[in-house]
């Protein structure tokens, strides 16, 4: 059997997914770590007339995953006509939509990989194909660039939140959200999520705050919306599994027993003083605060929200918008900085 004659699924199936899952499955987990042939998009839909079709879907032939939803490395394979890294660029336009780090090619000789965690070692280099790394070897030079502590690395290890449904996040909702834990892991302390409507940002906001609360690193968290359904919906549908941790801010009254609180910002503050029930808790009570819709007209310093987010200065804050607002008036990167996402 000449190897240049062998189609690239016989190169994958002989030579390379042998080489990743190591002897025996020693390396990697067929079964929860390693995705073949995954298609990340279903292609933009693309209308001419009274016509609608969808365009071409992105394929990665293999995505590796350290922990489920924590991708780490994308592999393109090629058949053995080609040479070592004729894959790379693909591998590499993957890897950054998908805001992966390592990135590989092969032609079923070996693997050529590419470095994506700007550490300053060799960002290219060889492998042989038994010496393709571990999911725990990725993971320690992912964690060193990143320069996470045993803390820090801890939180962004989290599991998210897992129904039992097979339901995963979109590609982008994991870049959101994995980018979000990881930079509130290391101590940053306003996020701005940009993320178009219908793109799921309440569902983000949900497995963000579960990560964090189930890793202890927040453990008093309030989610603002600006409309009674948004919070009814929230707390019915995706922020359901908080169960008995979670309330609903109303009539005005501030319940101190739980550790999950919704709640709409006209329902906590006012123009009078005692309408402002947000005052009934300290101002260190909540560690975390997510800000929905934080474009509607209430990015002005007198907004709702930014007087509640003022005095809750010491809590980490993330506010989320799908259209973020720069007038001479009204600023939302100004309070929150540069998006830490945007899709």
């Amino acid at each position: 059997m000449n190897k240049k004659d062998l189609t690239e699924a016989d190169i994958r199936t002989k030579y390379i997914t042998p080489a990743v899952l190591g002897l025996n499955g020693s390396k990697w987990d067929s079964m929860t770590q390693v995705r073949e042939e995954f298609y990340f998009t279903k292609g933009r839909v693309i209308v001419r007339g009274k016509s609608v079709k969808r365009g071409e879907a992105k394929k990665v032939d293999y995505l590796l995953y350290y922990k489920p939803n924590i991708p780490i490395a994308v592999i393109e394979a090629k058949d053995n006509a080609h040479a070592l890294g004729d894959g790379m660029q693909q591998a590499l336009d993957y890897a950054e939509l998908l805001d992966i780090p390592f990135a590989y090619s092969s032609n079923g000789d070996g693997f050529l990989e590419h470095d994506r965690t700007g550490t300053g070692g060799p960002v290219e280099r060889e492998i042989p194909l038994h010496q393709f790394p571990t999911p725990e070897e990725l993971w320690a030079r992912y964690s060193a660039a990143k320069g996470f502590s045993p803390a820090q690395e801890s939180i962004a290890k989290q599991e998210y939140y897992d129904d039992g449904s097979g339901k995963t996040p979109r590609y982008y909702q994991l870049n959101a959200i994995n980018r979000t834990v990881e930079t509130i892991a290391q101590g940053e302390d306003r996020i701005l999520l940009v993320m178009a409507t219908g793109t799921g940002k309440t569902y983000t906001a949900f497995q963000i705050i579960w990560r964090l609360w189930k890793s202890g690193a927040k453990k008093r968290i309030l989610f603002l919306v600006d409309r009674n359904i948004l919070a009814d919906q929230t707390k019915t549908n995706d922020f359901k599994p908080f169960g008995q941790a979670m309330t609903k801010i109303t009539n005005r009254t501030a319940d101190k027993a739980f550790e999950i609180y919704l709640a709409l910002y006209q329902a906590v503050t006012g123009t009078e003083e005692d309408q402002n029930i947000y005052k009934q808790f300290s101002p260190d009570f909540f560690d975390l605060i997510v800000v929905d819709e934080c474009h509607r007209g209430s990015a002005a310093d007198d907004a709702a929200w930014r007087k509640v987010l003022t005095y809750f200065s010491s809590a980490t804050q993330i506010g989320m918008t799908a259209t973020p607002k720069e007038t001479e008036h009204v600023s939302n990167i100004e309070y929150f900085g540069e998006p830490a996402f945007i899709n």
